[in-house]
Protein backbone atom coordinates (compact mmCIF):
# COMPACT_ATOMS: atom_id res chain seq x y z
CA UNK A 1 0.00 0.00 0.00
CA UNK A 2 1.51 3.05 -1.43
CA UNK A 3 0.29 6.89 -1.11
CA UNK A 4 -0.20 8.95 -4.26
CA UNK A 5 -1.80 12.04 -5.61
CA UNK A 6 -3.65 12.60 -8.75
CA UNK A 7 -4.70 15.02 -11.23
CA UNK A 8 -7.98 15.11 -9.09
CA UNK A 9 -5.60 16.49 -6.20
CA UNK A 10 -5.36 18.95 -8.26
CA UNK A 11 -8.29 20.05 -10.01
CA UNK A 12 -8.47 23.53 -10.19
CA UNK A 13 -4.85 23.75 -10.24
CA UNK A 14 -5.36 22.07 -13.87
CA UNK A 15 -8.54 23.63 -14.67
CA UNK A 16 -12.38 23.08 -14.39
CA UNK A 17 -14.66 23.93 -17.66
CA UNK A 18 -17.12 26.35 -17.37
CA UNK A 19 -14.47 28.36 -14.51
CA UNK A 20 -11.58 30.63 -15.56
CA UNK A 21 -8.78 28.87 -15.71
CA UNK A 22 -5.03 29.27 -13.63
CA UNK A 23 -2.46 31.74 -14.83
CA UNK A 24 -0.11 28.59 -15.37
CA UNK A 25 -2.13 25.62 -15.75
CA UNK A 26 -0.40 22.43 -13.52
CA UNK A 27 0.59 19.84 -16.21
CA UNK A 28 1.65 16.17 -15.67
CA UNK A 29 5.20 17.34 -15.22
CA UNK A 30 4.50 19.77 -12.71
CA UNK A 31 2.77 17.19 -10.59
CA UNK A 32 5.15 14.63 -10.60
CA UNK A 33 7.72 17.34 -9.44
CA UNK A 34 4.79 17.31 -6.84
CA UNK A 35 4.79 14.21 -5.92
CA UNK A 36 8.28 14.38 -5.38
CA UNK A 37 8.71 17.35 -3.42
CA UNK A 38 6.00 15.35 -1.33
CA UNK A 39 7.84 12.27 -1.18
CA UNK A 40 5.10 10.34 -2.18
CA UNK A 41 5.75 7.17 -4.63
CA UNK A 42 2.55 6.70 -6.45
CA UNK A 43 1.01 9.84 -9.32
CA UNK A 44 -2.58 8.99 -10.96
CA UNK A 45 -3.33 10.30 -14.41
CA UNK A 46 -6.80 10.62 -14.92
CA UNK A 47 -8.99 11.96 -17.54
CA UNK A 48 -8.80 15.54 -16.02
CA UNK A 49 -5.40 15.64 -18.37
CA UNK A 50 -6.50 13.26 -20.84
CA UNK A 51 -3.19 11.44 -22.10
CA UNK A 52 -4.32 10.33 -25.65
CA UNK A 53 -3.97 13.54 -26.65
CA UNK A 54 -0.57 14.13 -25.66
CA UNK A 55 2.05 14.07 -28.52
CA UNK A 56 4.61 11.54 -28.58
CA UNK A 57 7.37 13.86 -27.15
CA UNK A 58 4.99 14.68 -23.86
CA UNK A 59 4.41 11.35 -23.39
CA UNK A 60 8.15 10.50 -23.39
CA UNK A 61 8.81 13.46 -21.10
CA UNK A 62 6.33 12.09 -18.62
CA UNK A 63 8.11 8.74 -19.10
CA UNK A 64 11.53 9.32 -18.40
CA UNK A 65 10.94 12.01 -15.49
CA UNK A 66 8.51 9.27 -13.29
CA UNK A 67 11.30 6.88 -14.03
CA UNK A 68 13.89 9.24 -12.89
CA UNK A 69 12.17 10.65 -9.70
CA UNK A 70 10.94 7.04 -8.81
CA UNK A 71 7.36 7.67 -8.85
CA UNK A 72 5.37 4.62 -9.95
CA UNK A 73 2.49 6.14 -12.53
CA UNK A 74 -0.81 4.72 -12.56
CA UNK A 75 -3.62 5.64 -15.73
CA UNK A 76 -7.27 6.74 -15.77
CA UNK A 77 -9.39 7.26 -18.74
CA UNK A 78 -12.91 7.19 -18.93
CA UNK A 79 -15.23 5.04 -21.29
CA UNK A 80 -15.31 0.86 -21.90
CA UNK A 81 -15.16 1.32 -25.68
CA UNK A 82 -13.01 -1.62 -26.89
CA UNK A 83 -10.71 0.51 -29.31
CA UNK A 84 -10.42 3.25 -26.26
CA UNK A 85 -9.73 0.50 -23.69
CA UNK A 86 -7.10 -0.82 -26.21
CA UNK A 87 -5.35 2.98 -26.72
CA UNK A 88 -4.76 3.27 -23.10
CA UNK A 89 -3.36 -0.28 -23.32
CA UNK A 90 -0.22 1.24 -25.33
CA UNK A 91 -0.33 4.38 -23.29
CA UNK A 92 0.36 2.31 -19.92
CA UNK A 93 2.59 0.24 -21.80
CA UNK A 94 4.69 3.11 -23.12
CA UNK A 95 4.47 4.62 -19.97
CA UNK A 96 5.50 1.58 -17.98
CA UNK A 97 2.31 1.63 -15.86
CA UNK A 98 0.58 -1.53 -14.97
CA UNK A 99 -2.66 0.09 -13.81
CA UNK A 100 -5.91 1.60 -15.63
CA UNK A 101 -9.04 3.22 -13.56
CA UNK A 102 -12.01 3.36 -15.55
CA UNK A 103 -15.49 4.66 -15.36
CA UNK A 104 -18.50 2.88 -17.16
CA UNK A 105 -19.52 5.49 -19.75
CA UNK A 106 -19.57 4.60 -23.81
CA UNK A 107 -19.88 8.03 -25.92
CA UNK A 108 -19.55 10.11 -22.65
CA UNK A 109 -23.02 8.72 -21.68
CA UNK A 110 -24.18 6.18 -19.59
CA UNK A 111 -24.19 2.19 -19.82
CA UNK A 112 -25.66 -0.42 -19.04
CA UNK A 113 -24.39 -3.17 -16.78
CA UNK A 114 -25.06 -5.74 -19.51
CA UNK A 115 -23.94 -3.96 -22.15
CA UNK A 116 -20.11 -2.74 -20.00
CA UNK A 117 -19.63 -6.33 -19.05
CA UNK A 118 -19.68 -7.23 -23.25
CA UNK A 119 -16.96 -4.68 -24.17
CA UNK A 120 -14.96 -5.02 -21.44
CA UNK A 121 -14.77 -8.78 -22.42
CA UNK A 122 -13.58 -8.13 -25.69
CA UNK A 123 -10.64 -6.23 -24.44
CA UNK A 124 -10.06 -8.02 -20.85
CA UNK A 125 -7.52 -10.90 -22.73
CA UNK A 126 -5.55 -8.74 -23.65
CA UNK A 127 -4.53 -6.49 -20.40
CA UNK A 128 -4.48 -9.69 -19.00
CA UNK A 129 -1.63 -10.86 -21.54
CA UNK A 130 0.70 -7.49 -20.95
CA UNK A 131 -0.22 -7.53 -17.21
CA UNK A 132 -2.17 -4.54 -16.73
CA UNK A 133 -4.47 -4.49 -13.85
CA UNK A 134 -8.07 -2.71 -14.74
CA UNK A 135 -9.94 -1.03 -12.25
CA UNK A 136 -13.71 0.13 -12.59
CA UNK A 137 -14.76 3.06 -10.10
CA UNK A 138 -18.23 3.35 -8.38
CA UNK A 139 -19.70 6.64 -9.68
CA UNK A 140 -23.06 7.41 -8.99
CA UNK A 141 -24.10 5.74 -12.33
CA UNK A 142 -24.61 2.34 -10.78
CA UNK A 143 -24.67 0.74 -7.49
CA UNK A 144 -22.45 -1.44 -5.84
CA UNK A 145 -24.06 -4.31 -6.39
CA UNK A 146 -24.01 -3.93 -10.41
CA UNK A 147 -20.07 -3.57 -10.08
CA UNK A 148 -20.12 -6.84 -7.96
CA UNK A 149 -22.30 -7.94 -10.55
CA UNK A 150 -19.77 -7.25 -13.20
CA UNK A 151 -16.53 -8.20 -11.80
CA UNK A 152 -17.66 -11.40 -10.59
CA UNK A 153 -19.42 -12.62 -14.51
CA UNK A 154 -16.23 -11.60 -16.19
CA UNK A 155 -14.16 -13.20 -13.00
CA UNK A 156 -10.89 -12.14 -14.37
CA UNK A 157 -7.97 -11.37 -11.34
CA UNK A 158 -7.13 -8.58 -13.84
CA UNK A 159 -10.27 -7.10 -12.99
CA UNK A 160 -10.99 -4.55 -10.10
CA UNK A 161 -12.48 -1.50 -8.43
CA UNK A 162 -11.45 1.53 -8.02
CA UNK A 163 -13.08 2.27 -4.67
CA UNK A 164 -14.23 5.99 -4.01
CA UNK A 165 -14.31 6.85 -0.71
CA UNK A 166 -17.67 9.69 -1.70
CA UNK A 167 -18.61 9.08 -5.34
CA UNK A 168 -21.54 6.33 -4.14
CA UNK A 169 -23.31 8.66 -2.36
CA UNK A 170 -24.88 10.13 -5.44
CA UNK A 171 -26.40 6.62 -5.73
CA UNK A 172 -28.12 6.58 -2.43
CA UNK A 173 -25.41 4.26 -1.13
CA UNK A 174 -23.70 4.97 2.46
CA UNK A 175 -19.94 5.06 3.12
CA UNK A 176 -19.93 1.44 5.09
CA UNK A 177 -21.97 -0.64 2.91
CA UNK A 178 -20.05 1.11 -0.23
CA UNK A 179 -16.99 -0.51 1.91
CA UNK A 180 -18.07 -3.77 2.79
CA UNK A 181 -19.78 -4.90 -0.46
CA UNK A 182 -16.67 -2.98 -2.47
CA UNK A 183 -13.66 -4.51 0.02
CA UNK A 184 -13.22 -7.79 -1.66
CA UNK A 185 -12.72 -6.84 -5.03
CA UNK A 186 -10.74 -3.27 -4.25
CA UNK A 187 -7.27 -2.56 -6.01
CA UNK A 188 -7.51 0.92 -5.68
CA UNK A 189 -8.57 3.58 -3.10
CA UNK A 190 -9.40 6.76 -4.10
CA UNK A 191 -9.45 8.43 -0.50
CA UNK A 192 -11.81 11.79 -0.21
CA UNK A 193 -12.58 13.13 3.05
CA UNK A 194 -15.80 14.59 3.63
CA UNK A 195 -18.62 15.73 5.52
CA UNK A 196 -22.79 16.15 5.94
CA UNK A 197 -23.98 18.92 7.53
CA UNK A 198 -27.62 20.46 7.21
CA UNK A 199 -27.99 23.55 5.48
CA UNK A 200 -28.49 26.96 7.66
CA UNK A 201 -32.06 26.87 6.71
CA UNK A 202 -32.42 23.26 7.99
CA UNK A 203 -34.43 21.75 4.92
CA UNK A 204 -31.74 19.66 3.56
CA UNK A 205 -28.35 18.33 3.40
CA UNK A 206 -24.97 19.58 2.16
CA UNK A 207 -21.83 16.83 1.05
CA UNK A 208 -18.66 18.64 0.90
CA UNK A 209 -15.07 17.64 0.47
CA UNK A 210 -12.58 18.27 3.58
CA UNK A 211 -9.00 17.66 3.76
CA UNK A 212 -7.92 13.79 4.91
CA UNK A 213 -8.41 13.65 8.56
CA UNK A 214 -10.94 16.93 8.66
CA UNK A 215 -14.25 14.95 8.02
CA UNK A 216 -16.27 12.07 8.71
CA UNK A 217 -14.42 9.49 6.60
CA UNK A 218 -13.70 6.35 8.73
CA UNK A 219 -10.74 5.44 7.27
CA UNK A 220 -9.29 3.07 9.37
CA UNK A 221 -12.38 0.79 8.54
CA UNK A 222 -12.09 1.27 4.96
CA UNK A 223 -8.27 -0.06 5.16
CA UNK A 224 -9.16 -2.85 7.73
CA UNK A 225 -11.83 -4.46 5.61
CA UNK A 226 -9.98 -4.15 2.58
CA UNK A 227 -7.02 -5.94 4.17
CA UNK A 228 -9.20 -8.42 5.72
CA UNK A 229 -9.86 -9.49 2.31
CA UNK A 230 -5.89 -9.92 1.29
CA UNK A 231 -6.12 -6.48 -0.55
CA UNK A 232 -3.61 -3.87 -0.59
CA UNK A 233 -4.24 -1.15 -2.85
CA UNK A 234 -2.59 2.17 -3.18
CA UNK A 235 -4.31 5.02 -1.85
CA UNK A 236 -4.77 7.89 -4.16
CA UNK A 237 -5.33 11.44 -2.37
CA UNK A 238 -8.59 13.29 -4.01
CA UNK A 239 -9.96 16.42 -2.94
CA UNK A 240 -13.11 18.11 -3.63
CA UNK A 241 -12.26 21.51 -2.81
CA UNK A 242 -15.52 24.32 -2.83
CA UNK A 243 -14.56 27.59 -5.32
CA UNK A 244 -13.37 29.93 -3.10
CA UNK A 245 -15.22 32.58 -5.47
CA UNK A 246 -11.73 33.29 -7.46
CA UNK A 247 -9.23 30.94 -9.22
CA UNK A 248 -6.18 32.49 -7.53
CA UNK A 249 -7.57 31.77 -4.28
CA UNK A 250 -9.18 28.53 -5.25
CA UNK A 251 -5.88 27.12 -6.17
CA UNK A 252 -4.33 28.31 -3.00
CA UNK A 253 -6.62 26.58 -1.18
CA UNK A 254 -6.61 23.23 -2.78
CA UNK A 255 -2.63 23.08 -3.07
CA UNK A 256 -3.22 24.01 1.20
CA UNK A 257 -5.72 21.20 1.27
CA UNK A 258 -3.46 18.89 -0.44
CA UNK A 259 -0.66 19.88 2.19
CA UNK A 260 -2.55 19.19 5.14
CA UNK A 261 -4.07 15.88 3.58
CA UNK A 262 -0.63 14.32 2.69
CA UNK A 263 0.97 15.20 5.90
CA UNK A 264 -1.95 13.48 7.71
CA UNK A 265 -1.92 10.49 5.39
CA UNK A 266 1.80 9.66 5.74
CA UNK A 267 1.60 9.83 9.74
CA UNK A 268 -1.36 7.78 9.60
CA UNK A 269 -0.28 5.23 6.39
Amino acid sequence: MKLGISTYTFTWAIGVPGYPKPDNPMDVIALLKQAYEYGVKVVQICDNIPLHTLSREELTAIRDLSAQLGIQLEIGTRGVEPEHLLKYLEICTFLGSNFLRTILQKNNAYVSISEAAELLREVMPEFEKARVQVAVENHERHKVAELVSLVEEINSPWLGICMDTVNSFGALEGLYYVIDKLAPYTVNLHMKDFKIQRLNHMMGFEISGTPAGKGQLNLDYAISEIRKHGKDPNIILELWTPYAGDINSTVQKEKDWADQSIEYLKNYI
